[in-house]
């Protein structure tokens, strides 16, 4: 979805139409973004294979003739051009955003964009699109907030388990919170490292509040836990039932410092990802939307799936840092002797609702602003 998004302001900024193309693992899970018309490629196009079709790394290191000091826009180029941005080791995009490569770019008529990045950034850093980006996002960290409610609305069916879901669980609350645990490397991490880690976070941030086990039900620790009766719902969000059911039997057991009611719900484990899979597709997209209908979201670094839903909502989140993985499975591994001292670097708050990554810039780029 990000990188559908990157597309299409790439789309609208060269003057060209967007097609995306849909396999079937996503057929139900957006309506028509665009009214009496269609943003799906068919699939007896002839631009749905482009095993056959030229790509524009082989143009740059095939044509570019040093030798005679031509460059990309005086050669003549094809009419049609595959572009390869997903990220590999080989990093094949090969000047793709340096301006002058984008000059020579516009006269080709269609370009096929593989991508699994998320390149908005660097519309902004490419001098012949920057004037209007600063004019269409005045505000840079709510680009994906704003083309993704423009571009991706659930369908009807994963609508109407959205809105089932909220009105039965969520909308009553006065808070929710939004929880969602990406484990990167789940053999070498133990669920309850992982649980204790997320718990000693969100309870250390004030986020949830601990639970009393000094005393009895119905009974709170303080005078004005007595009178705080605020009924929070938290929507966990991740492949494991583990985390959602033990975060309901720990409030189920006593009341909270603080006398909040706490209530807790995983709309979906579905153990590992799949791929290919419709049914599944369309419960990631219920998660991410629920996830973006809350006040706080906790969301794991690095996880597309945490950026989707803090870009929905147009939200600040809590980022649960990479070390909540790795940090333990190396201190498991070499014997680090207090491993809660992760605690104080697993969990920090971003600065702004959209994530700006990406690569370093080109030794031999020409152009200033690329960095």
């Amino acid at each position: 979805m990000i990188s559908i998004a990157a597309a299409f302001l790439f789309a609208v900024l060269t003057d060209r139409v967007l097609l995306v193309r849909f396999e079937a693992d996503m057929n139900g899970l957006f309506c028509e973004s665009f009214h009496g018309s269609t943003w799906i490629l068919p699939m007896n196009s002839p631009f749905w294979n482009h095993e056959n079709i030229e790509t524009y790394q082989s143009v740059v290191l095939a044509k570019v003739d040093k030798a005679r000091n031509l460059t990309l826009d005086q050669l003549l180029l094809p009419s049609v051009l595959f572009i390869n941005l997903q990220h590999t080791k080989e990093d094949p995009e090969i000047f793709f955003h340096c301006d002058h490569n984008q000059k020579a770019l516009k006269k080709v008529t269609v370009l096929i964009v593989q991508s699994d990045q998320y390149f908005v950034p660097s519309l902004f850093m490419t001098p012949s699109f920057s004037h209007d980006m600063n004019k269409m996002f005045p505000k840079k960290d709510a680009v994906f907030h704003h083309v993704g409610r423009y571009l991706f609305h659930p369908s009807n069916e994963a609508w109407g388990q959205i809105s089932k879901f909220y009105d039965a669980y969520l909308a009553k609350a006065e808070e929710r919170i939004g929880l969602q645990i990406r484990v990167f490397r789940p053999t070498f991490t133990p669920q309850q490292a992982v649980m204790d880690l997320l718990l000693s976070c969100v309870t250390s941030n004030k986020i949830l509040p601990e639970v009393d086990t000094r005393n009895s039900a119905g009974t709170t620790a303080s005078n004005v836990g007595r009178n705080n009766h605020t009924l929070k719902a938290v929507v966990v969000a991740s492949l494991y039932p583990e985390y959602g059911e033990n975060l309901r039997s720990m409030y189920l057991k006593g009341p909270t410092i603080t006398g909040e009611v706490i209530r807790v719900y995983q709309p979906s484990h579905e153990e590992k990802q799949k791929f290919n899979d419709n049914v599944h597709n369309i419960k990631a997209l219920v998660d991410m939307y629920l996830l973006s209908l809350c006040d706080v979201l906790v969301t794991s670094l690095l996880s597309t799936f945490g950026y989707v839903a803090q870009g929905f909502g147009g939200l600040k989140p809590w980022l649960l840092w990479a070390g909540t993985v790795y940090g333990i499975y190396v201190a498991q591994n070499y014997q680090i002797p207090n491993i809660t001292k992760l605690i104080d670097t697993t969990l920090h708050k971003a600065k702004q609702v959209e994530e700006t990554y990406r690569k370093p810039k080109k030794k031999d780029s020409d152009d200033d602003n690329y960095d």
